[in-house]
């Protein structure tokens, strides 16, 4: 199945800021031999190139991206998204794709370690949400959006630091392991 890109979108560099975040935790954890954590790329067949400017301007992708990054951590197979909402009050629920929340099931099943790292970034706030806090939330509740007040209850505020940057491992090992 063939997913169209626009190369041209305006959302095409959305949760940047959080992603970069991320991934200079996970070379800090790689430095330190902590774990071995990277971004998952996402398969893309090119279509159409523009080789005077050297800009790809047409794409597919090969098959729906599961979840941004994976790997292993203390033996344990780990895997999660990254996510941005500039709203204060909740998390779009849209912006979670039918299959990725399929996928997260599918790890649970398997017994990997699974979660959301949400950056609400108009309250400069960073959630760590469990892949069964986020699960039970769906299957409980007909909303569109997930209240950051079940963010607060449920989800665990991830502070911002020099090194590592954004230590969400501190959560894994008190409450996922």
């Amino acid at each position: 199945m063939n997913y169209k890109i626009n190369f041209n979108s305006t959302f095409a560099n959305r949760g940047m800021g959080l992603e970069n975040d991320i991934n200079e935790t996970n070379k800090y954890y790689n430095k330190y031999n902590i774990a071995l954590i990277y971004k998952k790329p996402t398969p893309i067949r090119i279509s159409k190139v523009d080789y005077k400017n050297m800009k790809i301007t047409d794409g597919f992708f090969e098959a729906p991206s599961t979840l941004d990054y994976n790997g292993i951590y203390k033996g344990k197979y780990i895997e999660f998204d990254a996510k941005e909402t500039k709203n204060k009050t909740s998390f779009p629920i849209s912006n979670i794709h039918r299959h990725q929340i399929d996928y997260v099931r599918k790890l649970l099943e398997h017994q990997g370690i699974v979660f959301l790292i949400i950056r609400f970034s108009s309250l400069n706030k960073d959630y760590l949400l469990r892949g069964e806090d986020l699960i039970s939330f769906l299957n409980l509740e007909d909303r569109k959006s997930i209240p950051i007040d079940y963010f607060k209850e449920k989800g665990y505020l991830l502070e911002l630091r020099y090194a590592p940057r954004l230590d969400y491992l501190k959560i894994v090992d008190k409450y996922l392991l």
